[in-house]
């Protein structure tokens, strides 16, 4: 963290001890007004945001417009809620919320969450009458779903006609599904054909239970606190997209996450016409050694230790899993669960720590012309709250000496899909492949860069290697990738850029006094924290990696390429620049990279696959223009276009001929301790053999190789 910053935290735990204490007396009677702990929240948000953020914007009037804007499209982001009346009726509040974030008496939240709250019942009993009888699929109607091509409803009456096209396009969807499955088995042995009225009246049954069970979850979820959150990140994410504002109980999912490992009861949950299922169990877990939850009981309810159990029917698996993962190991959580034969039981559970193995690196051999190593690392993880906790790059470093022992001609890391973590982490990574140098520059708002540097200068992996990237590759992984380029120490295969996230956040506590006033015999409320933007991150050669990305040694077309989803797709993203580069020295062994680059992206662009698969992902942008038709006909034809456009992708990305990868033999035997973990292996293995694009690096790997031989 900036020195600079240090202030801020000290003026946020001064600020808050002072009221904390001055309000002492009456306490307990705050605790029980949100609006005492929300307007606290607010405060402490401003001075971060204020006194800490990289870049920060002004609150002024013009930041309270578009923090109303934004509220509003959290709650409402498809504009099938609110009318037109409520945004003008709420207007009044759309200069004012920035007089609240300073200290004003807050009333805009409360204002938009009542009326919110209202509209939300209307709109949850309007599609019960809308399914009470049979809807006509032949005439010419069609609905615009895109919220930048529509404005809020006028009024009600255009309002109940949106829900109308709304519930009628859900179900003309199960219907024309439960067709194509009626004709799929009409060849089976007892196959009773329905009659279409049939169909429609089950597609209609269909649609009720889902949209109940919608509507259902969305009224427990939809919380005053909930809603509180949703406004506080209105406000933080228009500062740049990942300054957010994290409630308690989502802040220990975010730091799960980092860790790779959580105290929970070790059972994965699906979900399954909306209800919560075990999916399975993981061996040696809390609910493994209880033996009486089995694959397939429902959990019906979650309660903590002797607290009042919450129904989670209809609720998202994630949402659950908020409920059942703890952040201390022993404590008690009671499932409530139907078993298959339909008895119901409360079962106690005490957590205990779990690891996310499917969040470590893991590796593997690819066999062909040269044996070339393969490392998929799905994210830059780091257990920070214990000292043998999992590192992903000691765990890589692990895997390169696995590969090394197999004796490999070269080595891929697969960092598709990974959006990054550990600073520290990706620093070292990068150093198990160079010399001692800079790997990245930081700069801290208001100060020089930083130039953070491998100070090792063994090398742990000198040979040809190639790292893969796509859209979703973020953050750290843009960092290791740039330094491999910069350095030319490998060559850089993916998708036309990265994800472009070229920014560093720290999580702040937003009641820092917190330990100070646990030696008073009253609490503190807690508040949550903030994952505030403090720097910017910057290639070695100058150029930020932030918007930008990292374009790639050869770019190859990838399936999401049409989709907007990337950082410089966000309205509030920081903009790109540059800063003088470090002093370093480029990779000194022959890669041949200059012979290699020109003759690869050549053969890329004449390939009659990669043509044909990027003709299908232009065509997908043209089928993604969220205008949907209500005509039957017409839907089946288009659905019929976009599933053969799918269909097409899908064949093109898959070999014909599946690459010959297996495990290390220093892996088996781990592998092999229970069923679970050989059929997670198998899928990870098919998963891997047929893809075009690892398929792809292998050929440039052998270029490599053999120039290098």
């Amino acid at each position: 963290m900036s020195k600079k910053f240090i202030p801020v935290i000290v003026l946020l735990t001064g600020i808050s001890i002072l009221l904390t204490f001055s309000g002492l007396g009456n306490f307990e009677k705050k605790s029980d007004n949100p609006k005492d702990k929300f307007a606290k929240i607010l405060r402490n948000v401003s001075v971060l945001l204020e006194d800490g953020h990289y870049s920060p914007r002004k609150i002024d009037d013009a930041f309270s417009k578009d923090v109303f804007k934004k509220f509003i499209e959290g709650l409402d982001d498809e504009k099938k809620i609110f009318v037109k009346s409520d945004i003008d009726s709420l207007r009044k509040y759309e200069i004012s919320i920035d007089d609240e974030i300073h200290g004003k008496d807050l009333q805009s939240f409360f204002a938009v969450n009542e009326i919110y709250l209202k509209r939300l019942a209307e709109v949850s009993e309007l599609y019960k009458k809308f399914l009470d009888k049979p809807f006509n699929f032949n005439m010419d109607e069609s609905i615009q779903m895109d919220p930048e091509k529509n404005d809020f409803p006028k009024n009600i009456g255009e309002r109940d006609e949106l829900w109308r096209k709304r519930v009628k396009y859900a179900v003309l969807m199960k219907y024309v599904d439960l067709q194509e499955e009626q004709e799929k088995n009409k060849g089976n042995k007892n196959f009773k054909k329905k009659a279409d009225s049939t169909l429609e009246r089950e597609a209609r049954d269909l649609v009720r239970k889902q949209m109940d069970r919608t509507f259902k979850a969305k009224k427990s979820k939809e919380t005053i606190d909930e809603n509180f959150s949703t406004f506080v990140n209105s406000m933080t994410s228009l500062m740049d997209p990942h300054t957010n504002y994290y409630p308690p109980v989502d802040l220990r999912s975010f730091n799960e996450s980092m860790s790779g490992r959580f105290y929970g009861i070790g059972a994965q949950l699906k979900e399954e016409d909306g209800k919560i299922k075990i999916a399975s169990l993981v061996s040696g877990g809390p609910a493994w050694k209880n033996g009486e939850l089995k694959e397939n009981d429902e959990i019906i309810a979650v309660a903590q230790g002797n607290e009042p159990p919450v129904d989670v029917t209809g609720f998202a698996v994630s949402e659950a899993v908020k409920l059942i993962r703890g952040s201390e190991k022993g404590s008690e959580v009671r499932l409530t669960i139907k078993k298959v034969d339909g008895s119901t039981k409360v079962l106690v559970l005490l957590r205990d720590d779990i690891k996310l193995e499917d969040t470590f690196a893991k590796s593997a051999i690819i066999l062909g012309t040269y044996k070339i190593g393969y490392i998929y690392l799905p994210e830059f993880y780091a257990d920070f709250e214990r000292p043998k906790g999992a590192r992903c790059a000691v765990d890589v470093a692990n895997e390169i000496e696995k590969l090394k022992a197999e004796k490999v001609d070269g080595i891929i890391l697969d960092l598709r899909g990974n959006g990054g973590g550990s600073l520290y982490d990706v620093v070292q990574m990068a150093g198990l492949f160079i010399s001692d140098g800079p790997i990245c520059q930081v700069k801290s708002r208001d100060e020089k860069p930083e130039v953070l540097k491998d100070r090792d200068v063994a090398i742990k992996y000198a040979g040809p290697l190639a790292v893969m990237v796509d859209g979703t590759s973020a953050s750290a992984s843009e960092i290791f990738a740039a330094a491999i380029q910069d350095y030319k120490r490998g060559i850089v295969l993916g998708s036309f850029s990265t994800y472009g996230k070229g920014t560093v956040q720290r999580t702040i506590p937003l009641n820092p006094e917190g330990e100070l006033l646990s030696l008073s015999s009253k609490r503190t409320d807690e508040l949550g924290s903030v994952k505030l933007t403090l720097q910017k991150f910057y290639r070695i050669n100058g150029g930020a990696t932030q918007l930008k990305g990292v374009t790639p040694d050869i770019i190859l077309p990838d399936r999401f390429d049409y989709l907007k989803f990337r950082e410089k797709d966000n309205p509030s993203a920081l903009p790109w620049d540059e800063i003088p580069q470090a002093e370093y020295k480029v990779w000194d062994k022959n890669l041949n990279m200059d012979k290699i680059l020109p003759e690869v992206s050549s053969e890329i662009s004449q390939s009659d696959v990669f043509k044909k698969l990027k003709a299908n992902i232009d065509l997908l942008e043209k089928f993604n223009n969220k205008e949907y038709t209500l005509n039957i006909v017409r839907y089946k034809q288009e659905q019929k276009k976009i599933k053969e456009t799918y269909k097409q992708i899908e064949d093109l990305t898959k070999l014909a001929n599946p690459l010959q990868i297996k495990n290390i033999e220093a892996d088996l035997s781990l592998i092999n301790a229970s069923e679970d973990k050989i059929e997670k292996n198998k899928l990870w293995l098919k998963i891997r053999n047929t893809d075009i694009y690892i398929d792809e690096c292998v050929k440039v790997m052998n270029r490599q190789i053999s120039l290098s031989k």
